[in-house]
């Protein structure tokens, strides 16, 4: 007689979460912050990625991991999708992305609306049956022919539920805004025009939303000026300009391009810092010591005049050389910044530094080279005193002192680590020879995972080790609760700096003024704000997965080249489906699905990382060296495809 199975009782449990594809399987991502839980493609019930729904999970045996079933979907994420267009004879489809949802749109003659085969359109669904194994839609636009590189950017951005054009009542609007300052704006801020003062940005950039002043005082102090484009003076609340950019709430990267959050007229010349030209700021003004120690601050609107617009080139130039423009005033600014990254960093903060990857693209918008941007000292510039203005600012509003209560203001806010995520990861880079502590006070955490960071430098698993480091870390959101910002090791932290590009901090302009203005706080509504902040963090988000998509995209279709050839390559990934594969000569990655592993039947060893085989124990570790070769780049799935050389 067979022995009867045990069975957990998860009948009566339902949860809810959000649902996310990997590959071709769907999970639930629990609300509660639990493991991801499988769902069987019969057993989705029309949720596609990123829906909100409830589960009810299934009975299992025990020591299996538990399945569900999807039983109600709460809300719709995507209102519509984007895809290729295939006509035969009556029948028409629109194929869908893998990562989204598995069956392709059915599209009716009658709603084809001229579209025509091979366009990338944009479609919405009109119904979608318990018994349709497809849905049924409508094209609402045509983006444009299959392969054209802007109607694959806008394919992109309509993906992920993004803008690629500016409504023209917009446009308009910032045009009717006057470009000249009255004399009686000028006379109610401080006049900062006299400071030398010089903007530093990326070579092609065109919205200047900071600038830096410096001045040497006769005590040996220096006056330090963080001066960021206001906005908000051109912007009013509640405006048809303010509401757009609202919805935006983030400037999108592109490859290729920008899709702004404001009309160009505002972002590349009104607000805009550019040299030689009076301009309205919102500024912070510290006075530092030689040890970059803030001695005092002030916070006010003002006038500033930048004498320069250098880029992070140039500076980098006069950093290693000691020759150019200001070279007295970015030189002592460069030695105040790395004294401020120095402390930082001993008191915690995690020094992640991530390669950018970058392209030389033709007219035509095709990749004809791949490299990767270091960030330098001149970067690192920048950088510490944008820190030391938004971490200000914070502890201004949210640490007022003895006896007076904090204000309702937007965070930028960065949980700790998981501590599952932490331990697997420590245990992981222990076979490189590599310990991190996982336990004690946040200080000493982070303290070790630095060790770990700089170890690895100039290693060939380095760029493994630090893609591992970012999963294991939570991500940083805004919010109205301060719980503090983990990865910078500060209590107090906002984003005060990008008002041009960023949705929040033009909130915290609005904020600062009213506050600054003796206000009262209680007008500030917490619940609308803390609101605002959940909108502005998915919109983030949505446009990081926009630029990492444009990124994929040029880097499949410059592979496109190199199909049949050979290189040498880092495992980045292992999955169920298949090992991925980082090529070292331009960290391009693409996968060698586990049904070209003929020579065994390949397991998933999720906690070790590897893919096993059954019979021979051979591994495909994460980490692990591999020849591979590009078997196929598809662009409308931006895939590459390797197999083992």
């Amino acid at each position: 007689m067979a022995k009867k199975r045990k069975i957990n009782k998860y009948f009566s449990t339902t949860i809810e979460g959000v649902i996310e594809r990997r590959g071709v399987k769907t999970y639930l991502i629990p609300d509660n912050g639990g493991e991801a839980i499988f769902i069987p493609e019969r057993k989705t019930n029309h949720a596609i990625a990123d829906d909100r729904v409830v589960v009810s999970l299934f009975a299992s045996r025990i020591g299996d991991r538990p399945e569900a079933e999807v039983i109600e979907i709460k809300s719709r994420e995507h209102e519509s999708f984007v895809g290729p267009l295939e006509v035969n004879g009556k029948l028409a489809f629109v194929i869908t992305s893998n990562k989204i949802m598995t069956p392709d749109i059915f599209i009716p003659p009658a709603k084809l609306h001229g579209a025509k085969n091979g366009q990338i359109v944009v479609v919405r669904i009109l119904h979608w049956r318990d018994d349709d194994i497809n849905p049924v839609g409508e094209v609402v636009e045509v983006l444009g022919e299959h392969g054209d590189n802007n109607t694959e950017m806008h394919a992109i951005l309509a993906e992920f539920g993004l803008p690629y054009s500016y409504p023209a009542d917009i446009e308009a609007a910032a045009d009717k805004i006057p470009d000249t300052i009255p004399a009686d704006v000028i006379a109610r801020r401080l006049d900062l025009r006299g400071e030398t003062t010089f903007t530093i940005d990326p070579v092609d950039a065109k919205d200047f939303d900071d600038a830096l002043s410096l001045r040497i005082n006769p005590d040996g102090t220096y006056t330090v000026g963080v001066h960021i484009a206001d906005v908000t003076y051109y912007v009013t609340a509640d405006s048809i300009i303010d509401r757009e950019a609202r919805k935006r709430a983030t400037s999108v990267y592109l490859v290729d391009r920008t899709v702004p959050m404001l009309p160009e007229k505002l972002c590349n010349n009104i607000c805009s810092l550019r040299p030689d030209e009076d301009k309205l700021a919102y500024s912070v003004i510290f006075t530092l010591d030689s040890q970059a120690l803030v001695r005092d601050y002030t916070i006010a609107r003002t006038i500033i005049r930048s004498n320069r617009r250098f880029t992070y080139e140039q500076v980098q130039d006069i950093i290693e050389n000691g020759m150019g423009d200001y070279v007295a005033e970015v030189l002592c600014l460069n030695e105040l910044a790395q004294k401020l990254r120095t402390r930082r960093f001993a008191e915690g903060s995690i020094n992640f530094e991530r390669s950018e990857p970058k392209f030389e693209i033709d007219d035509s918008g095709k990749p004809i080279n791949v490299y990767f941007k270091e960030a330098k000292e001149s970067n690192q510039l920048v950088e510490e005193f944008m820190l030391l203005a938004n971490r200000t600012v914070a502890q201004h509003i949210g640490k007022p002192g003895k006896g007076r209560k904090a204000k309702t203001f937007v965070y930028r806010v960065h949980d700790v680590p998981d501590q599952h995520k932490l331990s697997s990861f420590a245990k992981f880079i222990k076979r490189f020879g590599h310990k991190l502590k996982t336990s004690g006070s946040p200080k000493n955490i982070a303290t070790s995972l630095n060790s770990v960071l700089n170890e690895v430098k100039g290693t060939a698993e380095r760029t493994l080790v630090e893609t591992l480091a970012v999963r294991s870390m939570s991500k940083a959101v805004y919010s109205t609760d301060n719980i503090g910002h983990y990865g910078l090791a500060f209590d107090f932290y906002t984003h005060f700096t990008s008002p041009i590009r960023r949705y929040p901090d033009v909130l915290v302009h609005r904020l600062l003024t009213q506050y600054l203005d003796s206000q009262k706080s209680q007008a500030v509504d917490k619940n609308e704000l803390e609101e605002l902040c959940k909108h502005c963090s998915q919109r983030e988000q949505r446009a990081a997965n926009a630029e990492r998509a444009s990124i994929k995209y040029k880097q499949v279709e410059y592979m496109q080249d190199f199909i049949g050839q050979q290189f040498d390559a880092v495992i980045s990934g292992v999955t169920e489906w298949g090992i991925y594969a980082e090529i070292v000569d331009n960290k391009i990655e693409g996968m060698i699905p586990v049904r070209e592993l003929t020579d065994d039947y390949y397991r998933l060893d999720e906690e070790n990382y590897c893919l096993v085989g059954l019979s021979s124990d051979h591994r495909y570790q994460l980490g692990d060296p591999i020849r591979i070769k590009v078997v196929r780049a598809n662009l409308d799935k931006k895939q590459l495809d390797f197999s083992i050389a």
